[in-house]
């Protein structure tokens, strides 16, 4: 059972204990993908098809190479022709929402959870949780980390090897750590 109070802190954005959430999602999209990690991805798309099913919105024409990882699904909403090289991490505690032609390359995390730097808040148990949203028409590079409560706009590159800490406006390149418009 869903603990409500903390459920709700999570989503506004709030310190909130994550052991005490009571969130069984993770445990079906865990299962979800290790069967698609291990599947044959090319050759039978059943896995997929079946990893598909927990993603809050999976259009037919997206695209996953194994290996994924995943904490719930649930929160995750890809656009129209979505594709993601291997090894895509998306840490869902909060809602990512991918738009329309989102290339994502390899070896990508995406972090909607973080951490107080106070340690007597820390070592409360307690984290946030903030949305990560990306526009329509981006590429983001190899290595990229999105940190949580970023957002992307439209037609954007974002270089490989960069952090990005903060919003990255349409219509740029951005790179770097941490990320910045380089034109």
């Amino acid at each position: 059972m869903v603990n409500k109070t903390e459920w709700n802190r999570m989503i506004a954005g709030k310190l909130y204990n994550p052991y005490k959430i009571g969130d069984y999602s993770f445990e079906i999209v865990h299962a979800a993908q290790k069967k698609f990690n291990e599947s044959e991805y090319w050759n039978d798309k059943s896995a997929f098809e079946e990893l598909k099913k927990c993603f809050k919105v999976a259009p037919e024409d997206m695209v996953l190479t194994p290996s994924v990882y995943f904490d719930h699904g649930d929160r995750i909403s890809f656009g129209k022709h979505f594709y993601a090289n291997i090894d895509l991490t998306i840490l869902d505690e909060n809602d990512v929402t991918f738009g329309d032609n989102v290339f994502i390359g390899p070896h990508v995390s995406i972090y909607t959870a973080g951490h107080p730097i106070d340690v007597n808040v820390r070592n409360l148990d307690l984290e946030y949780a903030k949305p990560v949203t990306i526009g329509n028409n981006v590429w983001i590079g190899g290595n990229d980390v999105i940190n949580p409560g970023v957002t992307i706009g439209d037609d954007v590159v974002v270089a490989s090897g960069s952090v990005v800490t903060k919003d990255i406006p349409s219509h740029v390149v951005a790179g770097g750590n941490p990320c910045r418009i380089i034109r």
